[in-house]
């Protein structure tokens, strides 16, 4: 990958690998439906998703894509438990008022559960605020502090702490740089993770050592 590589790109070629053929899939907070779209045209997954911006589901809906308008912080009462395959909550999570609510309704709805997210301890958020002293701009969190959607700033360690404390395991994991896949040092160089979850005891970050 090339440093003009589009990080979403990369972010949606990790999820696609993670998702085997015909699965049925409900992606959280699922935006325009480009990721949607993707997994049911390339891995015939069955896909359906969960928005709350009109103008996103407009886009959706001319890509042919089944989405419900809702907000997915009021859980997810009408799908039974186990309902998916996989559940996707693609830089959404941070955009939750209750995180660990709705990680615990997609963990109930879905037997695996897809969660990517940017890294707040990245070295460039670290500079700008430890040096600049100003709320940080990056690729990975390009708003600024009056307009971003982003409620909850959490770093790749906060996550794996948070997995570890509730019995969460963490099946793989992948952390993405400004170039690529960071294999050390992740959560200094990663200015996003991506993390397959499910119920469980066991966490592991493979080969990504955290600072």
């Amino acid at each position: 990958m090339n440093k003009k590589t589009d990080p979403t790109a990369l972010q949606h070629k990790v999820i696609m690998e993670l998702i085997p053929p015909g699965a049925a899939v409900l992606d959280l907070g699922c935006g325009n439906g480009e990721l949607m779209a993707k997994l049911a045209r390339e891995k015939a997954a069955s896909v359906r998703g969960i928005e709350v911006n009109e103008t996103e589901i407009y886009k959706c809906v001319a890509r042919g894509l089944s989405v419900f308008h809702d907000d997915i912080d009021s859980g997810l009462s009408e799908y039974g438990d186990k309902s998916f395959d996989y559940v996707i909550l693609n830089h959404s999570f941070q955009q939750v008022k209750k995180p660990e609510a709705v990680l615990g309704e997609a963990l109930r709805v879905g037997k695996k559960v897809i969660v990517g997210f940017p890294n707040f301890a990245h070295y460039s958020v670290r500079w700008q605020m430890g040096i600049r002293g100003r709320t940080p701009v990056t690729p990975s969190l390009p708003y600024e502090w009056y307009n971003t959607p982003n409620i909850h700033f959490l770093t790749i360690s906060d996550f794996v702490r948070f997995c570890r404390r509730r019995g969460i395991r963490i099946e793989k994991s992948c952390i993405i740089g400004k170039s690529g896949r960071v294999k050390l040092f992740g959560n200094l160089f990663g200015a996003s993770g991506i993390f397959l979850i499910s119920n469980g005891h066991t966490s592991k970050m493979g080969n990504n050592t955290l600072v």
